[in-house]
């Protein structure tokens, strides 16, 4: 077979492969020209979720005649002057987007100068121009993509539905216009207003987080943490969620280099391990951060699409940004996310009370000696509005009082010593403990509920990881008994393979027998602990870790699992002093706003919201 020269149409078609994927491609390159351009309002339509037609409008400063008729040629662009790859300062620098969008569609380019006596039109139907004419235009450029992918119906056979390629529309100018808060963004959708983002004003950082309220809505702005960074030729700014603020995918997580949004692998890992120690494994922190590197240190040029990145030095990048979390997290390491909605608290109607469901028991004549006067009642008035149920002819009286505090379990007594006031901290004095679970405390302007297991699990992780990091020995309390877990060959083959981690940990396991363990220490921290269930969860949780976790990331999951087992259990009661113990060391601790596995540890009530759910105010 003779080697021959591609024609022009088909090259552009395979060029089109690689730049053009769905409609959101065509947005995405024909909005980032108008950001080039200069444009301050850009507006989009979309139709048959952009298959039909795209149409983009922008009031950027338009291009003449000539420079219209050299845009839709291959490798045609402006924005290399210098012709070095490794000093792009535009969003667009390859020059294929015009010609491959022409290649696979009916594209009209209308486009006219501020200072030209009128705009010019240029179709291209499958590749092939025809003849420039005058047009009418007031200033910048109008771009209608119609047919997307007729020349190549194969592809057109891949795309989704019409809806499902509108929303990915959405997102990606919702992702360019988190990048470029000074510019207005409008797209409509089937004649519907789909996004409407007015140009925001304010230094940049104002800008960038009102923009994010805007794209990803009032409660990431509330509840997220400025990030703001700097070495060398890098800088990283944007906001992170609280890490009770998540979601169960990566999908609310904005990522831009040099204002190009992008979705790098080694970007999203970094983020992942910062969020390591206060986040559970699966789930996933809310943030938009933009990342600033001198473009002579980062190559946009790694694929067509220019939607991945390579660093010149990923491992100061990488360690800026998960240093730059971390710092933000623990600055902000005692609050929970604001997500509580209080008038979910709120029923317009009282509930109404069935007396047949209500728990009773049958008057024993032996067990009510000592109260039967003291129970003795007469009939209440009927009333029309009563939150009571009627009280039954039939003699009959509620539980004895050590079945009510089983069910109901609300334990609350005064402090023998009491707390001095100047100890007393922003989560104010113990007051009571219910369902042996919660903790309710007064503090100053209201009240807070703490999950007791929650709360105590991340005070000894972060006990752990202090005297791991010290270089000091985690006190160890040694078995009395010691504890013997049988495990099989592989599980215990994982056990014994991080022996000497354990041990860092207070930990020590030795081999016992041919499937089994023996635990002889265990940190002190965990007395009481399950210690059969510890070890085999640890066996199970080592199996999964493969080779990508590093030393450090190995002993800080020890140091999670340990301290889950080893915490206050839910169903323990507590007294004042206990209680009040907790709290302290609550607000001595870091990240104690949330658990190991992202749960919030506490609830606050305001007692200005207090007051609105009776009306007081």
């Amino acid at each position: 077979m003779t080697i021959r020269i591609l024609p022009d149409n088909l090259i552009n078609q395979i060029a089109a492969g690689e730049v053009i994927e769905r409609p959101a491609s065509v947005v995405k390159e024909l909005v980032e020209n108008a950001i080039d351009a200069g444009a301050e309002n850009i507006e989009v339509g979309l139709v048959g979720g952009g298959k039909n037609l795209i149409a983009i409008t922008d009031d950027g400063k338009g291009m003449s005649g000539e420079e219209l008729n050299l845009a839709v040629e291959r490798h045609a662009t402006s924005k290399l002057p210098d012709d070095d790859l490794f000093n792009i300062k535009h969003l667009g620098f390859r020059g294929e987007a015009l010609p491959s969008i022409a290649a696979v569609s009916r594209m009209t380019i209308t486009t006219r100068q501020k200072a030209s006596e009128n705009a010019w039109q240029l179709s291209i139907t499958g590749g092939v121009k025809s003849e420039m004419q005058p047009a009418a235009l007031s200033r910048g450029t109008n771009i209608e993509v119609r047919d997307l992918f007729y020349a190549t119906p194969a592809r057109l056979k891949f795309l989704k539905a019409d809806s499902a390629e509108a929303a990915q529309c959405i997102d990606i100018v919702n992702r360019i216009a988190m990048a470029n808060p000074h510019i207005a963004f409008y797209l409509t959708s089937e004649g519907r207003k789909r996004i409407s983002l007015n140009a925001c004003s304010g230094e940049l950082l104002e800008a960038r987080l009102k923009r994010i309220s805007e794209v990803m809505g009032k409660e990431f702005a509330d509840n997220s943490i400025l990030i703001n960074a700097s070495r060398e030729h890098i800088h990283i700014s944007g906001y992170v969620s609280l890490p009770t603020l998540n979601k169960a995918n990566s999908l609310a997580q904005y990522l831009f280099v040099n204002s190009r949004p992008v979705r790098d692998k080694l970007l999203l890992g970094a983020i992942k391990g910062a969020y390591q120690d206060v986040l559970a494994s699966n789930r996933y922190p809310l943030c938009a951060l933009f990342i600033d590197v001198d473009p002579a240190y980062v190559d946009v040029n790694v694929h067509p699409t220019k939607a991945e990145v390579r660093f010149y030095d990923a491992a100061a990048v990488r360690g800026l940004l998960v240093g730059a979390i971390r710092h933000g997290l623990a600055l902000g390491d005692k609050v929970v996310a604001d997500t509580l909605d209080l008038s979910a608290f709120v029923h317009d109607n009282v509930p109404s009370f069935n007396p047949s469901q209500t728990q009773t028991t049958s008057v024993q004549p032996q067990k009510l000696s000592f109260a039967e006067d003291a129970y003795e009642m007469k009939m209440p008035e009927p009333k029309l509005h009563t939150l009571l149920p009627p009280f039954s002819a039939t003699r009959r009286v509620q539980n004895p009082l050590p079945e009510l505090e089983r069910l109901y379990s609300v334990k609350t007594e005064e402090s023998a010593s009491g707390v001095p006031t100047d100890e007393i901290g922003p989560l104010g004095l113990a007051k009571a403990q219910f369902h042996d679970t919660y903790i309710i405390s007064q503090a100053e302007d209201g009240i807070v509920i703490i999950d007791q297991h929650a709360a105590h699990e991340r005070i000894v992780m972060e006990k752990l990881k202090s005297s791991l990091a010290s270089g000091q020995k985690v006190v160890t309390q040694i078995l009395l008994i010691p504890e013997i877990v049988d495990l099989s060959a592989s599980e215990k083959e994982n056990i014994l393979s991080q022996a000497e981690n354990l041990a860092k940990m207070g930990l020590v396991v030795e081999e016992f027998g041919q499937q089994a363990v023996i635990v002889r220490e265990i940190p002190a921290l965990i007395s009481g602990a399950d210690i059969r269930r510890l070890v085999m969860d640890l066996a199970a949780e080592i199996a999964e870790w493969g080779g990508e976790f590093s030393l450090t990331d190995k002993l800080h999951h020890i140091c999670a699992t340990i301290a889950c087992h080893g915490s206050v259990r839910a169903g323990r009661r507590l007294n004042i002093d206990e209680m009040n113990r907790l709290l302290r060391d609550m607000e001595k601790t870091e990240h104690s706003g949330q658990c190991n596995h992202g749960r919030p540890t506490y609830v606050e009530l305001k007692l200005s919201d207090i007051e609105k759910l009776f009306a007081r105010r």
